[in-house]
């Protein structure tokens, strides 16, 4: 019999976030969802550094750390790497404090979890100072592709390097396949049948193994519910009243439930924007699915609907798309940037802002359609002229779309093809 083929080993752009981080901070942790490909890159640094790995998904491992956490430190000396380090909780992070406020050498441990390590008070807490946290996200277009990714950059450069950027530009067909094909590595080879299956399955485990046991979760349907609901509605702002009355639970349950999902990276929230402008800001957050596959898969999405121009979901998609593929490269990119929307009480709305930590503004709209229009640069050419008018900078306006047409709108303001994020 033939032996199968190994698994395809994506290259990384955060192997390299991870390499620096380690040469300057006692402890490094990778956080992200399941079966994004920490596993992989813990060992590959491993390898590279001769750490001892171990993994609490083992449960020797597991019960080991939790009986004695200084012995099990002592033991297994360092660089270590502890895969899945949340099943062991407060006890073996202080452990780990403890070492290392003895001895502060960098890379003295490599720790990845599958929950968001920023919003556990008691974690984030202990390694205050002492640990540099990296978000791995699934698989970027660039990873995927072999591309660059480096739109970021290149929008805070300036628009005639946006304009004179040259790619290959994929058919709206393609961008739809992508879309439904999501980031997880696991998922790349699979049939589209096969991939749907695999997302169900991945949200059910996420809710059953990391949420329902690590919290007190006595409502597993609402939860569910709730994930549906948010894919639903992905890149829309988030309405806690309105979640509740749609899903029957009651708002303190919604309130409750909601933020789980952001701790273990099934949706990811993008904050409302402001400057001391004239219209009034709406404060509130936008909520994306964080993978368009695992969004595509529990909407019953494939390719073919979305190519129905009457399609309602095509539109919200393709958004969630490109904010996922913004939000990866602001892990890595040179330019230190936040990501956020913009909504006024009058009707203005730019779907993403991003902004520099020095003040620069880059606004994005995105558009499912294939032909750019003047229409869609409406509120863009506004928010340049209140930046402007204000003394702000504002670099560029982008509206990003499915044809191949790079083109200027006017001043500082392109039409660019989506797959200029990562090409």
């Amino acid at each position: 019999m033939a032996e199968p083929e190994p698994p395809t080993l994506y290259p990384r752009r955060a192997l390299a976030v991870i390499e620096e981080a380690m040469a300057a901070f006692r402890v490094v942790v990778v956080h992200g969802a399941r079966q994004v490909g920490k596993t992989t890159l813990a060992r590959i640094v491993a390898g590279q550094t001769g750490a001892e790995y171990v993994t609490l998904d083992q449960a020797a491992d597991l019960e080991a750390s939790l009986a004695d956490p200084p012995t099990f430190l002592a033991v297994a000396g360092s660089p270590l790497v502890i895969d899945e380090i949340q099943r062991a909780g407060d006890p073996l992070i202080i452990g780990i404090k403890a070492v290392v406020d003895q001895d502060q050498r960098p890379g003295r441990y490599l720790l990845t979890g599958s929950t968001n390590f920023l919003t556990v008070p008691g974690i984030s807490e202990s390694l205050a100072g002492r640990a540099d946290f990296v978000a791995l996200w699934p698989l970027s277009m660039g990873e995927r592709s072999g591309g660059r990714d480096e739109f970021v950059d290149r929008a805070f450069d300036s628009p005639d390097r946006l304009l004179g950027h040259r790619g290959h530009t994929p058919g709206r067909d393609e961008y739809l396949e992508s879309i439904c094909r999501g980031g997880f590595p696991a998922v790349q080879a699979l049939s589209a049948k096969a991939r749907r299956r695999w997302f169900v399955r991945f949200v059910e485990t996420v809710l059953q193994r990391e949420i329902e046991v690590a919290s007190d979760i006595r409502r597993g349907d609402a939860l569910a519910s709730m994930v549906r609901f948010l894919a639903a509605t992905t890149g829309q702002e988030l309405v806690v009243t309105t979640m509740a009355e749609r899903l029957g639970i009651d708002r303190t349950t919604a309130q409750t439930y909601e933020p789980w999902l952001e701790t273990v990276f099934l949706v990811h929230r993008v904050p409302a924007w402001s400057r001391n402008l004239a219209a009034k800001v709406v404060h509130r957050p936008k909520l994306y699915l964080t993978d368009s596959g695992v969004a595509a898969a529990l909407l019953g999405r494939d390719p073919n609907a979305l190519r129905r121009p009457t399609d309602p979901a095509t539109g919200p998609l393709v958004e969630t798309f490109v904010a996922g593929e913004i939000a990866k490269q602001l892990t890595w990119n040179d330019v230190p940037a936040r990501l956020a929307h913009y909504r006024t009480s009058d009707g203005a709305e730019i779907d993403l802002i991003l902004e520099a930590d020095d003040g620069r503004v880059v606004a994005i709209e995105v558009k499912a359609t294939s032909t750019p229009r003047a229409a869609d640069f409406r509120w863009l050419g506004r928010l340049r002229d209140q930046l402007d008018r204000a003394g702000e900078d504002f670099r560029s306006g982008v509206v990003l779309h499915t044809g191949a047409t790079r083109l200027p709108f006017g001043d500082r303001l392109v039409a660019l093809p989506i797959a200029d994020l990562w090409t």
